[in-house]
């Protein structure tokens, strides 16, 4: 625990057999509960885990599933949600807990009975910490990239500010430029301007790093097994997070590679899913943000730029048609239509993006 705050940390793991158990012995003491899904792994990840579990010495506070709300006249809400919880399990990925005493032991092993995606490892995690009330969750890879002795940084946050969701960033880091491959880290930076603008965390810089943690009131306000099942998921769960107004933080980490890991990312083909997963999401947050929760003048303005700018094409290869391949000029006319339209646009997609900043500046802390 810290401050009296229980805390556990989710580790997804696929084939992850020469990490494993480096990443949980080295687990730090506050740690209350260490999950790890194993996500239909085809090497010895759940053997090895199983067999460390053995060796252990489970006794520690037991943790119970969260109860059933009495009935009143003024608790139907919180008895439907209840409910609603119970059979949520049936979204997931089919899984089974392999432990006989999930309640009163420390590592927790859930096997996925089919390969899902880290998103979906991560979101079986969730659930389970969900369920057994669990204030402050924190995810960490199982490929040993992120050093434990960071995860106190990670939680405090959460535990001592009330922060909903605490993401580490390797970019800030001095050595950044030198020890994150440089594919990864030019596709770093893509991703997180794209997931700035569809997310409405305009500060969050490391969006990809999957150094995390997340309050239960966050775990709460989202539908967790609605989450991205593939490697977009901090990008998805960003979107999902402000759209439920919960407030973000960033805290310095170091780079960590070389250290025997395996990555399993192909970055050429992650960057175009990842982008279309945050075109659709973009759009998904200003109408559910903007219009059916709460009205803001952004969404108007947001949709005017894109209309005008749609309109403005035909215009643009009309006078590129011209000028290319024809020796004629182009019409005054043609071309006081492309201007104004095309400024107009411009002008309206700049105020949407101050708006939106504005707007936004509330959740990161």
């Amino acid at each position: 625990m810290l401050n009296n705050k229980t805390v556990a940390v989710v580790i997804p793991a696929y084939n992850e057999d020469k990490q494993i158990i480096q990443v949980i012995s080295a687990m730090p003491d506050f740690v209350d509960r260490i999950i790890v899904v194993n996500d239909c792994s085809t090497d010895k990840t759940a053997g090895l885990v199983s067999d460390y579990m053995a060796k252990q010495d489970s006794a520690v506070e037991t943790v119970s599933k969260r109860n059933r709300p009495a009935y009143t006249k003024y608790s139907q809400a919180e008895v439907i949600l209840h409910e609603m919880a119970e059979k949520e399990i049936g979204y997931y990925i089919p899984s089974e807990v392999a432990n006989s005493k999930p309640e009163s032991d420390r590592i927790i092993l859930i096997n996925n009975l089919i390969n899902g995606g880290v998103g979906a490892a991560i979101a079986r995690g969730y659930k389970w910490c969900l369920d057994h009330q669990i204030f402050c969750t924190a995810v960490m890879a199982g490929d040993g990239q992120m050093d434990p002795a960071e995860l106190e940084s990670i939680c405090r946050p959460v535990i001592e500010d009330g922060i909903d969701y605490v993401k580490g960033n390797r970019l800030i880091h001095r050595s950044a430029w030198i020890v994150v491959p440089k594919t990864r880290y030019i596709g770093n930076a893509v991703l997180s301007i794209l997931t700035k603008i569809a997310s409405g965390y305009w500060h969050i810089s490391d969006t990809q790093c999957g150094y995390t943690a997340i309050s239960l009131n966050a775990l709460e306000a989202i539908r967790i097994h609605e989450i991205y099942r593939n490697y977009g998921v901090p990008n998805d769960l960003l979107v999902k997070l402000n759209i439920a107004h919960c407030t973000a933080k960033e805290v310095g980490i170091k780079p960590v590679y070389n250290i025997g890991e395996q990555s399993k990312m192909k970055v050429s083909k992650v960057i175009p899913k990842i982008s279309w997963l945050l075109f659709k999401s973009f759009f998904k947050r200003l109408w559910i943000k903007y219009l059916v929760k709460d009205f803001h003048p952004l969404f108007l303005l947001y949709h005017f730029s894109f209309l005008l700018g749609i309109i403005a094409i035909p215009y643009a290869i009309k006078i590129a048609g011209i000028i290319l391949f024809t020796t004629d000029s182009v019409s005054p006319l043609t071309m006081l239509a492309f201007a104004f339209l095309f400024i107009s646009s411009f002008q309206s997609l700049l105020f949407a993006m101050w708006m939106d900043i504005q707007d936004n500046e509330r959740l990161y802390k």
